[in-house]
């Protein structure tokens, strides 16, 4: 259900008191450093620490600012991608994508219109985008998201990636580009020239994600690093190569906590749509790498933070091999070793290195992105007398008294505005946390019949806020390749309903932990006692009960699962609000290109009402101009100026990237549109000049 019709539903829920839990972590009291705000600096946090990483005398990596410059380079070399796309392709400005042309997807994950999935509403492939094609929803009146509907589209404003060909064989010399054969592409095409594709969403910000739990908009980037793809324990035939003594590999799982950053670096290089040849594998993309100098075609700056000292003599590139920075950088016994790793179509065997390269490429990568914490911000500042940041202006200090009233705070909350962060960062220093909240039961949701709440189970810092219906993008309500549940409450109630089975991730969740545990609304002859209770539900037996098997079944027939209802389908998760003002466009879709357009989306609460929109958080506001500039000048206090101006440890190589086509052919086949070019020039740890300028807000690259 998307409701645009039911009056003054939103202002009824307003009127609801909240739950405790909310969609926030509860943090304890040491870690509210700004008044009763909901978030903390970030400065002093420290990253959830990756065990066996870096660390102990079996430690995978034995020089860990090697793997930095290996991951740096592995981020910013386009010869990673089969056709000249870098992972900075789409992080490239704040860690985000501000491009404006060729940026276009049809809307391919609406499950429900196939038509409107494969057609565009707005422009089309190569089409330039301008500042009137924003937002994607637009009323009569902005405020009121009950007035006319003037345009919505399924389209998503996302990044231009890989052409769409069949890969063949990794080209061993010469430019980078693999060799593959172009497949007729019935969306992104010029005439008879294909376009390069664009993603199915918009490109989310790399820096400061080393604190969130999982990656992706929909969580897909597991917490646990299998070493081979994005799905950590789900994935039955993920594994690592690893040398015994005598030299002979044997593959093995290994899964390492806390590196959802580099779950998530291995997926993009072999994705048709954003950087490959469909077919390619990490064993032809580790030939094709190991014997390259890193960056070979990009100039790299002779101050630059990371790179700087292993740069080559000519400008272009390192004076190195990524073959001799793996071993640099990694244990012998992942690389060294003896074995039978399979063979290309040529016949020519694998390498042990080449069989382990996306365990390599993942964690160089995440530890490159681990150095990428943007915490000096006005809001980090010390806390003056009156519970506001020293150098808040009178406008900044309402702005976050409005951020904190309209409910703002209880999803972006914690150092990174964002409740999707790892919760071990709440643990006080020097001990563990024996519990992770990660899934919560509480009042979120409207109920189907527009009267009153549900009790709804969600995993923590993960919304439904209305963007788009839900049948445009199922977001966390999706499932992985091998048929789970993406979302842990999906899983978490197939295990209820079935005993036997287990969840994919290994999740423990225990309901004397939730916000509304089901001894509120069910009855005592409903429920059996949690056997996931342990010691740590022992003082709390009469809440430590879930519905049994039977009752479980019975509830999820029922029309929106009745009593076991769950805010999954539709739901993302809650972004940083960290250099907001530079990470635009703003939402899954890139439906919205200013903050002042975020706010307005806010404050009319939401572009409709899915079933399991989030109407106790995100309902109408009735904000004030000044209260929405008030919120806009707030947001702009999170920009870190180092960000802002490319300073360590945001320097970076320089970088072409695609942004449209031109007339004729393009030189690597001619079937393609041949490329207009971005460049990005190389910037040192010093930062950006005072004639380049600073980075600016994605509405400042459009036409107008």
């Amino acid at each position: 259900m998307y409701n645009l019709e039911t009056k003054h539903t939103a202002r009824r829920l307003s009127r609801f008191k909240l739950g405790a839990a909310a969609i926030s972590l509860i943090m304890p009291s040491w870690a509210l450093a700004h008044g009763n705000i909901n978030a903390q600096t970030l400065k002093g946090v420290k990253i959830p620490e990756t065990p066996g990483l870096v660390n102990g005398k079996t430690a995978v990596v034995v020089d860990q600012a090697a793997a930095v410059q290996l991951g740096k380079a592995l981020f910013w070399d386009t010869q990673v991608g089969s056709d000249g796309v870098a992972c900075a392709s789409c992080h490239f400005h704040a860690g985000a994508d501000r491009r404006t042309r060729n940026q276009l997807g049809s809307g391919i994950l609406h499950t429900s219109d196939a038509a409107s999935a494969s057609t565009f509403a707005i422009g089309g492939p190569d089409y330039e985008l301008k500042a009137s094609d924003f937002p994607l929803f637009r009323f009569e009146y902005p405020w009121d998201k009950y007035s006319k509907l003037l345009f919505s589209t399924d389209d998503v404003v996302a990044s231009a990636g890989a052409f769409r060909r069949q890969f063949n064989e990794v080209n061993e010399t010469g430019d980078g580009h693999d060799l593959c054969e172009t497949q007729t592409d019935d969306i992104h095409h010029i005439v008879d020239f294909n376009a390069r594709q664009a993603t199915k969403r918009n490109a989310p910000t790399v820096i400061n994600a080393a604190f969130n739990f999982r990656n992706f908009w929909d969580g897909r980037a597991n917490n646990l690093f299998n070493g081979a793809s994005a799905f950590g324990n789900r994935d039955p035939n993920a594994g690592v190569w690893v040398a015994n003594n005598g030299g002979k590999a044997k593959k093995k799982q290994l899964l390492l906590k806390n590196a959802a950053l580099a779950s998530q670096a291995v997926a993009p290089p072999l994705d048709m749509m954003e950087m490959s040849c469909q077919g390619r594998t990490f064993l032809e993309l580790g030939r094709k790498l190991l014997d390259r100098r890193p960056l070979e075609t990009q100039q790299v700056h002779p101050e630059d933070s990371v790179l700087g000292s292993v740069r080559d003599v000519s400008g272009n590139g390192l004076n190195t091999s990524y073959g001799d920075l793996i071993k640099k950088a990694f244990a012998k016994k992942f690389w060294l070793g003896k074995g039978d790793f399979g063979a290309s179509g040529s016949g020519v065997p694998y390498s042990h290195m080449e069989a382990n390269f996306a365990f390599f490429f993942g964690l160089a990568i995440q530890l490159y992105e681990n150095t990428l914490i943007a915490d000096q911000t006005p809001f980090d500042d010390a806390v003056g007398e009156d519970g506001f940041p020293v150098g808040y202006t009178l406008q900044q200090k309402n702005g976050l008294a409005v951020f904190q009233d309209a409910h703002c705070s209880n999803c972006h909350s914690g150092p990174t505005f964002s409740a999707a962060i790892n919760p071990e960062v709440y643990a006080p220093p020097g001990k563990k946390l024996s519990y992770y909240p990660l899934v919560e039961r509480t009042v979120l949701t409207e109920q189907g019949d527009n009267f009153g709440v549900d009790r709804t189970l969600v995993d923590t810092g993960f919304a439904d806020t209305s963007v788009v219906p839900n049948d445009y993008d199922p977001g966390l309500g999706g499932t992985d390749p091998f048929g789970n549940p993406l979302s842990f409450t999906g899983q978490y109630l197939a295990t209820l309903a079935d005993p036997k089975k287990k969840m994919a991730d290994p999740v423990k969740i225990l309901s004397c932990e939730l916000g509304d545990p089901f001894v509120i609304d069910f009855l005592s002859n409903e429920l059996i006692a949690d056997k996931r209770g342990g010691g740590r539900c022992k003082g709390y037996k009469k809440l430590s009960r879930t519905p049994s098997p039977a009752v479980v079944k019975a509830e999820l027939q029922k029309p929106d699962q009745g009593r076991l209802s769950m805010a999954v389908n539709g739901a993302f998760k809650i972004p940083t609000l960290r250099n907001i003002e530079l990470t635009g466009p703003y939402m899954h879709n890139g439906s919205m290109k200013s903050l002042e357009e975020v706010v307005e989306f806010y404050d009319r609460g939401g572009n409709g009402t899915n079933r399991h929109h989030f109407a106790t958080l995100v309902f109408q506001q009735g904000f004030t101009a000044k209260e929405k500039a008030d919120l806009v000048a707030f947001l702009k206090t999170l920009t870190d100026e180092r960000v802002r101006w490319e300073r360590a440890p945001f320097d970076h190589p320089e970088l072409l990237v695609p942004q449209g086509h031109e007339d004729g052919v393009n030189p690597l086949g001619p079937d393609l549109a041949k490329d207009r070019f971005l460049q990005v020039p190389a910037v040192g740890r010093s930062g950006r000049t005072v004639e380049q300028g600073p980075l600016k807000p994605f509405d400042s690259y459009l036409e107008h």
